[in-house]
C-alpha cells in the first residue's frame, strides 16, 4: 500500500502547491452560491426554504466536483512529463496506481468541501446539529466516486483541453440535474414529454441522491413541500454507495487497460 500512500500525498501537495488550483476550485463555487443565492432569494419557491439555504448543498457538490477534475487533470500532466510512464513499469498492481489518484484527489475535495461548510457554519449559514459527521463521511464518499469518474475519463486522455471540454459536457449537466440548482418537483400525470423525460433523468441521475443526502443533513428541519420530489436518506446512501462503488470499479477498469503510446 505504499504506492497508493505516496501518489496520493503526492497529489496533495502538488495541488495546494498550485494555489490558481486552489482559488479557482474553491472561489468559483462560492462565488455562484453568493450571486444566484442573493439573485434569486425572492423569486425561489422551494415550500418554505430560501434559495441560499436551498443552494447550500449544491454548492458543496460543486466544489467537490470542480476539484475532482483539477485533481485528475494530473493524469495527463503526468503521462505528458513520463512521470506516468515510470509508475506503470513499477512492480505493484494497477489498482494501487487508482487507488492513489482516487484517494488523493477525494482527500482534496473533501478538505476543500470542509472548508466552505467551516465557512457556512461560521457565518450562521449552517445550524449546528448532530447530523453533521454524518454529512462529512457523505461529503467524502462523493468525493471519491467524482474524482473516480474523473480518472476514467482522463486516464484515457491526452489532452488537457479535450478533457476539460469532456468534463464539462458530463459532469456539468450532471451537477445541474441533480437537484442542486433547481428542486425535483412530483410528477403531474398531465405534465408534457418534455418534462417527464427531465424528472426521470432527474431522478436516476446517482449524484442526485448524494445533494439531496447532504440537504438533508445540512437542515434536518428543511421541508421542501410535499409538490417536491425528495427520496429518503437511506435511499441517499443507498444510490451514493453504490455509485462510488461503480465508478471506482470503472476507475480501476481503465488503469488496467494499456493507454495510448504505451508499451504492451
Amino acid at each position: 500500500m505504499n504506492t497508493t500512500v505516496m501518489l496520493a500525498w503526492r497529489e496533495w501537495t502538488r495541488f495546494f502547491r498550485q494555489r490558481h488550483r486552489v482559488i479557482a476550485a474553491l472561489g468559483q463555487p462560492i462565488l455562484f452560491w453568493l450571486l444566484f443565492g442573493t439573485g434569486m432569494h425572492q423569486s425561489f419557491r422551494g415550500g418554505g426554504s430560501d434559495f441560499m439555504s436551498y443552494y447550500l448543498p449544491g454548492t458543496i457538490a460543486l466544489i467537490l466536483m470542480f476539484t475532482a477534475i483539477f485533481a485528475t487533470i494530473s493524469i495527463i500532466e503526468d503521462r505528458r512529463e513520463g512521470f506516468l510512464q515510470g509508475v506503470l513499469v513499477a512492480p505493484v498492481p494497477r489498482w494501487h496506481i487508482a487507488a492513489g489518484k482516487i484517494v488523493g484527489g477525494g482527500a482534496i475535495a473533501w478538505v476543500q468541501a470542509i472548508l466552505f461548510l467551516l465557512l457556512a457554519l461560521l457565518v450562521g449559514s449552517v445550524p449546528w446539529s448532530n447530523s453533521l459527521p454524518g454529512l462529512l463521511v457523505l461529503m467524502a464518499i462523493t468525493a471519491l466516486g467524482l474524482t473516480a469518474l474523473g480518472v476514467v475519463f482522463a486516464w484515457s486522455m491526452d489532452s488537457t483541453q479535450g478533457f476539460h471540454a469532456v468534463m464539462n459536457l458530463v459532469l456539468m449537466p450532471l451537477w445541474l440535474l441533480s437537484g442542486a440548482f433547481f428542486p425535483i418537483p412530483h410528477l403531474d400525470p398531465s405534465a408534457a414529454m418534455g418534462q417527464v423525460v427531465i424528472h426521470w433523468i432527474m431522478r436516476l441521475n446517482p449524484l442526485s441522491y448524494a445533494v439531496a443526502g447532504m440537504r438533508q443533513m445540512v437542515y434536518p428541519d428543511l421541508k421542501l413541500g410535499p409538490e417536491l420530489w425528495q427520496p429518503s436518506l437511506v435511499l441517499c446512501w443507498s444510490v451514493t454507495l453504490v455509485f462510488v462503488v461503480s465508478t471506482m470499479l470503472l476507475a480501476v477498469r481503465a488503469v488496467q487497460r494499456p493507454s495510448k503510446g504505451e508499451l504492451k
